[in-house]
């Protein structure tokens, strides 16, 4: 089967998702809530209210993945259909009472969600199965230099189906006989060096295999880059964080109008989190020094989750996650909703943090980081923020080389709209465990193979 009937299938199965998730709320507001809003709507307006939950399913799903039935798992699938429903039905549900002019019941919306939750269980099972039915695992090359395992990921991930593995490959054995790859309709580059890599990379390209490049601190540095012509000469630029002062200006004023919202609708939140971690005789909040934007240092603010003498030897220490016994009871329920981190929106408000951008190191952490991989200090371009893209692509143990790769492809595309995906993607992590996984027990950091 070509790469052409194969995206028109996708496409397909992706509509049908689309229709039948878009039934449970066309039910309820053809039944219900059309009768509720201010001014009567005809059959168009109907349709432009349905058709506006269709549109916002689609871009919220693709923002939570919930179409990806090649590369996720079912129960991935379900939860990325269900969140992005229950995000949309809740942005429509505040339109329908703004246009009726009043708190409409929620029952009905609750119904539909019910609806959305059965429909989106038999889409990702029935899609899931039809399509590793329909196309088989793709014959797979991992090569690689200095960072190995991938093949490993591959099987951790449940991408077997997806991709077999048939060889793997150290990238000299590959550059001494290139046609070891033919066959292959996948090749997965890691840790190879720019002038191997583009060898492999231009052989494949002639083969017509497809090609997933992990890549290195310099070419996501590269991705930034401006395209220009200088010398009647086709150039590249590259500098330093390049935003423009225009986005800068926005995405100040929507950390203050985002923060200031978000201190106002969750202060009885704040209330009770407060009192219960001042519970055990300790302190409510908890001050650590942090680095931000070009290295200066600022007081980042938590409810306090582990025992006031925690580092009471002054060895600062990465959290082990749930077998930390530092922790506090309290503690491990407000770190898995993600609770300790409210107070930061003060940190947001005053402009030491902003909503996205790099999650702020510690001084001694990121000394220790800087010793291995002196790359590190490059996060320090942007202002550090509550979340950001290796939050929500990464876990918490992701080795300070990925995290510092994801944050450089951030740094590198400054844009209002990536903002916005990230903000909403940060829903998503909020109730995965894997989120929030501790790094090794008795580490100091978190380094792993740090493929320079």
């Amino acid at each position: 089967m070509s790469k052409f009937q194969h995206d028109v299938m996708l496409k397909i199965a992706k509509i049908i998702d689309l229709v039948i998730i878009t039934i449970p709320f066309a039910l309820c507001w053809d039944l219900y809530y059309s009768y509720q809003v201010y001014a009567k709507f005809g059959w168009k307006g109907n349709w432009a209210m349905i058709g506006l939950f269709a549109v916002l399913f689609f871009l919220l799903g693709k923002v939570y993945d919930a179409f990806w039935m090649s590369l996720q798992r079912i129960s991935e699938l379900i939860y990325g259909q269900v969140l992005a429903a229950m995000a949309t039905d809740g942005i429509l549900y505040i339109v329908i009472c703004l246009m009726s002019r009043r708190l409409c019941n929620i029952l009905p919306g609750i119904a539909a969600i019910v609806g959305q939750v059965m429909m989106a269980t038999l889409w990702a099972r029935c899609a899931h199965t039809w399509y590793f039915r329909t196309f088989p695992p793709q014959p797979t090359a991992v090569v690689y230099d200095v960072r190995h395992g991938l093949e490993k990921l591959i099987n951790e991930y449940g991408l077997s189906k997806k991709y077999d593995v048939k060889m793997t490959l150290n990238v000299d054995e590959c550059l001494n006989d290139l046609s070891l790859l033919d066959g292959m309709q996948s090749v997965f580059i890691s840790g190879v060096h720019s002038h191997e890599r583009n060898i492999i990379l231009k052989y494949c390209v002639g083969q017509g295999i497809n090609v997933f490049v992990i890549p290195r601190v310099g070419d996501v540095i590269m991705s930034g880059a401006q395209p220009m012509h200088m010398f009647h000469l086709p150039m590249l630029r590259v500098g330093r964080y390049m935003a423009s002062p225009e986005y800068l200006f926005v995405k100040r004023l929507m950390d203050i109008v985002v923060s200031l919202a978000g201190l106002v609708i969750l202060s009885p939140l704040l209330l009770i989190t407060a009192i219960a971690v001042k519970s055990d005789g300790g302190p409510a909040f908890y001050k650590q020094v942090r680095l931000t934007k070009d290295g200066k240092q600022f007081e980042i603010l938590k409810f306090r989750s582990m025992r006031v003498d925690a580092e009471k030897d002054g060895v600062a220490r990465l959290s082990t996650g749930d077998k930390d016994d530092r922790i506090t009871e309290v503690g491990h329920i407000i770190r898995a909703c993600r609770l300790d981190e409210l107070p930061q929106l003060l940190n947001i408000l005053k402009g030491d943090l902003s909503i996205v951008g790099p999650r702020p190191e510690r001084p001694e952490i990121a000394a220790q980081y800087c010793e291995e991989m002196p790359e590190f200090a490059l996060r320090l371009q942007a202002k550090a923020g509550l979340t950001g893209y290796a939050q929500v692509y990464g876990k918490y143990n992701t080795t300070p080389y990925d995290k510092l790769q994801m944050d450089l492809m951030y740094i590198a595309h400054p844009s209002l709209i990536e903002d916005l995906k990230i903000m909403l993607a940060t829903v998503k992590i909020l109730f995965m465990p894997e989120s929030t996984e501790g790094v090794a027990e008795g580490q100091t950091t978190a380094m792993g193979d740090t493929n320079k």
